[in-house]
Protein backbone atom coordinates (compact mmCIF):
# COMPACT_ATOMS: atom_id res chain seq x y z
CA UNK A 1 0.00 0.00 0.00
CA UNK A 2 2.83 2.51 1.13
CA UNK A 3 6.64 2.69 0.33
CA UNK A 4 8.30 1.93 3.70
CA UNK A 5 12.05 2.19 4.31
CA UNK A 6 14.24 -0.92 4.75
CA UNK A 7 14.63 -2.22 7.95
CA UNK A 8 16.21 -4.94 9.64
CA UNK A 9 14.29 -8.51 10.55
CA UNK A 10 12.77 -8.68 13.90
CA UNK A 11 14.71 -11.73 15.14
CA UNK A 12 11.45 -14.22 16.24
CA UNK A 13 11.21 -15.23 20.11
CA UNK A 14 8.18 -16.65 22.43
CA UNK A 15 7.09 -13.94 24.89
CA UNK A 16 4.05 -12.24 24.30
CA UNK A 17 3.43 -8.71 26.00
CA UNK A 18 1.00 -8.73 28.88
CA UNK A 19 -2.38 -9.43 28.28
CA UNK A 20 -2.61 -12.16 25.24
CA UNK A 21 -1.64 -16.02 25.47
CA UNK A 22 2.00 -17.26 25.67
CA UNK A 23 3.66 -18.29 22.51
CA UNK A 24 2.15 -15.58 20.09
CA UNK A 25 5.00 -14.75 17.48
CA UNK A 26 7.21 -11.63 18.34
CA UNK A 27 5.90 -8.56 16.92
CA UNK A 28 7.05 -7.85 13.32
CA UNK A 29 6.74 -5.32 10.76
CA UNK A 30 5.45 -7.01 7.39
CA UNK A 31 3.88 -10.18 6.27
CA UNK A 32 5.25 -13.40 7.40
CA UNK A 33 5.19 -16.64 5.66
CA UNK A 34 5.35 -18.34 9.57
CA UNK A 35 4.81 -17.68 12.78
CA UNK A 36 8.41 -19.06 13.55
CA UNK A 37 9.26 -15.68 11.56
CA UNK A 38 7.23 -13.17 13.70
CA UNK A 39 4.06 -11.69 12.67
CA UNK A 40 2.18 -8.95 12.69
CA UNK A 41 -0.87 -7.47 14.38
CA UNK A 42 -3.26 -8.38 11.45
CA UNK A 43 -1.51 -12.19 11.61
CA UNK A 44 -1.59 -12.15 15.43
CA UNK A 45 -5.23 -11.62 15.36
CA UNK A 46 -5.23 -14.14 12.58
CA UNK A 47 -3.97 -16.61 15.22
CA UNK A 48 -5.73 -15.20 17.72
CA UNK A 49 -9.12 -15.90 15.80
CA UNK A 50 -8.30 -19.60 14.85
CA UNK A 51 -8.18 -18.45 11.36
CA UNK A 52 -5.39 -19.51 8.84
CA UNK A 53 -1.93 -17.79 8.77
CA UNK A 54 -2.73 -14.24 7.31
CA UNK A 55 -2.54 -10.40 7.36
CA UNK A 56 -6.72 -10.71 6.31
CA UNK A 57 -8.31 -12.38 8.93
CA UNK A 58 -11.90 -13.31 7.83
CA UNK A 59 -13.25 -11.65 11.39
CA UNK A 60 -11.88 -8.17 10.58
CA UNK A 61 -13.34 -5.47 8.36
CA UNK A 62 -11.12 -5.07 5.63
CA UNK A 63 -10.34 -1.34 5.81
CA UNK A 64 -9.86 -1.69 9.55
CA UNK A 65 -7.03 -4.72 8.83
CA UNK A 66 -5.48 -2.14 6.25
CA UNK A 67 -4.88 0.81 8.64
CA UNK A 68 -3.75 -1.65 11.53
CA UNK A 69 -1.03 -2.96 8.62
CA UNK A 70 0.21 0.45 7.75
CA UNK A 71 0.15 1.49 11.52
CA UNK A 72 2.21 -1.95 12.15
CA UNK A 73 4.54 -1.13 9.29
CA UNK A 74 5.15 2.88 9.80
CA UNK A 75 5.13 2.96 13.93
CA UNK A 76 8.52 2.52 16.19
CA UNK A 77 9.51 -0.90 17.92
CA UNK A 78 7.91 0.97 21.19
CA UNK A 79 4.81 1.63 19.73
CA UNK A 80 4.39 -1.55 17.95
CA UNK A 81 4.45 -3.48 21.16
CA UNK A 82 2.26 -1.32 23.01
CA UNK A 83 -0.50 -1.93 20.26
CA UNK A 84 0.31 -5.89 20.41
CA UNK A 85 -2.50 -6.30 23.12
CA UNK A 86 -5.06 -4.93 19.89
CA UNK A 87 -4.72 -8.27 18.24
CA UNK A 88 -7.49 -9.57 20.51
CA UNK A 89 -9.86 -7.21 19.97
CA UNK A 90 -9.01 -7.08 16.26
CA UNK A 91 -9.85 -10.90 15.72
CA UNK A 92 -13.88 -9.94 16.28
CA UNK A 93 -13.62 -6.52 14.27
CA UNK A 94 -15.99 -6.91 11.47
CA UNK A 95 -18.86 -4.49 12.02
CA UNK A 96 -21.97 -5.25 10.20
CA UNK A 97 -22.85 -1.27 9.83
CA UNK A 98 -22.28 -0.55 5.93
CA UNK A 99 -21.35 3.46 7.23
CA UNK A 100 -18.57 2.04 9.18
CA UNK A 101 -16.01 1.95 6.62
CA UNK A 102 -16.02 5.61 5.18
CA UNK A 103 -16.49 7.04 8.48
CA UNK A 104 -12.69 5.06 9.32
CA UNK A 105 -11.70 6.33 6.28
CA UNK A 106 -12.97 9.96 6.78
CA UNK A 107 -11.84 10.02 10.38
CA UNK A 108 -8.10 9.10 8.87
CA UNK A 109 -8.56 12.03 5.79
CA UNK A 110 -9.53 14.51 8.76
CA UNK A 111 -6.46 13.47 10.91
CA UNK A 112 -4.07 14.15 7.74
CA UNK A 113 -5.92 17.47 7.20
CA UNK A 114 -4.84 18.93 10.60
CA UNK A 115 -1.57 18.65 9.10
CA UNK A 116 -2.26 19.72 5.59
CA UNK A 117 -5.15 22.29 6.47
CA UNK A 118 -4.91 24.02 2.85
CA UNK A 119 -4.87 20.43 0.57
CA UNK A 120 -7.73 20.96 -1.11
CA UNK A 121 -7.78 17.07 -2.35
CA UNK A 122 -7.89 15.87 1.20
CA UNK A 123 -10.76 18.29 1.74
CA UNK A 124 -12.61 16.62 -1.08
CA UNK A 125 -12.11 12.98 0.06
CA UNK A 126 -12.99 14.42 3.37
CA UNK A 127 -16.05 15.42 1.90
CA UNK A 128 -17.01 12.38 -0.07
CA UNK A 129 -16.29 10.26 3.04
CA UNK A 130 -18.61 11.99 4.97
CA UNK A 131 -21.41 11.60 2.04
CA UNK A 132 -21.02 8.12 1.83
CA UNK A 133 -20.96 7.96 5.72
CA UNK A 134 -24.77 9.83 5.95
CA UNK A 135 -26.19 7.57 2.75
CA UNK A 136 -25.65 4.63 4.30
CA UNK A 137 -26.24 5.10 7.81
CA UNK A 138 -29.52 3.94 8.01
CA UNK A 139 -29.39 1.25 5.09
CA UNK A 140 -29.55 -2.34 6.38
CA UNK A 141 -26.17 -4.72 6.10
CA UNK A 142 -26.77 -7.97 4.09
CA UNK A 143 -27.62 -8.20 -0.13
CA UNK A 144 -24.93 -9.34 -2.56
CA UNK A 145 -25.97 -5.80 -4.84
CA UNK A 146 -25.03 -4.26 -1.27
CA UNK A 147 -21.91 -5.68 -0.60
CA UNK A 148 -20.48 -5.80 -4.23
CA UNK A 149 -20.61 -1.77 -4.00
CA UNK A 150 -19.33 -1.28 -0.63
CA UNK A 151 -16.18 -3.77 -1.99
CA UNK A 152 -15.98 -1.74 -5.58
CA UNK A 153 -16.10 1.25 -3.25
CA UNK A 154 -13.26 0.31 -1.10
CA UNK A 155 -11.21 -1.26 -3.71
CA UNK A 156 -11.28 2.02 -5.73
CA UNK A 157 -11.77 5.47 -3.94
CA UNK A 158 -12.12 4.12 -0.49
CA UNK A 159 -8.63 2.55 -0.53
CA UNK A 160 -6.87 5.45 -2.70
CA UNK A 161 -8.39 8.27 0.43
CA UNK A 162 -7.40 6.00 2.80
CA UNK A 163 -3.34 5.82 1.36
CA UNK A 164 -3.61 8.99 0.42
CA UNK A 165 -4.41 10.54 4.25
CA UNK A 166 -2.16 7.68 5.30
CA UNK A 167 1.21 9.49 3.24
CA UNK A 168 0.84 12.34 5.13
CA UNK A 169 0.20 10.90 8.88
CA UNK A 170 3.44 8.73 8.02
CA UNK A 171 5.45 11.32 7.51
CA UNK A 172 4.57 13.44 10.66
CA UNK A 173 6.66 13.77 13.19
CA UNK A 174 4.48 12.63 16.02
CA UNK A 175 3.21 10.05 13.51
CA UNK A 176 3.91 7.47 16.06
CA UNK A 177 1.41 9.23 18.53
CA UNK A 178 -1.06 9.73 15.75
CA UNK A 179 -1.00 6.58 14.33
CA UNK A 180 -1.75 4.75 17.42
CA UNK A 181 -4.67 6.92 18.12
CA UNK A 182 -6.44 6.48 15.33
CA UNK A 183 -6.00 2.36 15.35
CA UNK A 184 -7.15 2.24 18.54
CA UNK A 185 -10.24 4.01 18.09
CA UNK A 186 -10.69 2.75 15.03
CA UNK A 187 -11.25 -0.75 17.01
CA UNK A 188 -13.18 0.82 19.85
CA UNK A 189 -15.72 1.47 17.28
CA UNK A 190 -15.63 -1.40 15.04
CA UNK A 191 -15.92 -3.69 18.36
CA UNK A 192 -18.76 -1.84 19.57
CA UNK A 193 -20.50 -2.22 16.09
CA UNK A 194 -20.01 -6.17 16.38
CA UNK A 195 -22.84 -7.64 18.15
CA UNK A 196 -22.60 -10.80 20.49
CA UNK A 197 -22.35 -14.13 18.59
CA UNK A 198 -22.00 -12.15 15.01
CA UNK A 199 -22.09 -14.47 12.09
CA UNK A 200 -19.28 -15.70 10.27
CA UNK A 201 -18.76 -13.82 7.14
CA UNK A 202 -19.52 -15.12 3.87
CA UNK A 203 -17.42 -15.62 1.09
CA UNK A 204 -17.97 -12.80 -0.99
CA UNK A 205 -17.25 -10.66 2.13
CA UNK A 206 -14.14 -12.26 3.01
CA UNK A 207 -12.55 -10.70 -0.09
CA UNK A 208 -10.49 -8.51 2.26
CA UNK A 209 -7.67 -7.21 0.17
Amino acid sequence: MIAFPPHTPDPPHRESPAGLPDGLPVPGRFAHLHPDDGACLMEAAAMLAGDRFTDSPARTHPVLAALARVVNDSVGDATRHALWPLAAELADARPADRAYAPRLVGAVVDEARVLRPASRRLARHGRACRRRGERLAHVRAGGLPGRVADLLWWRGPGRRHLEHALRALCAAPDADQRLARLLRNAVTEARDGVAPGGRVPTAEERCNR
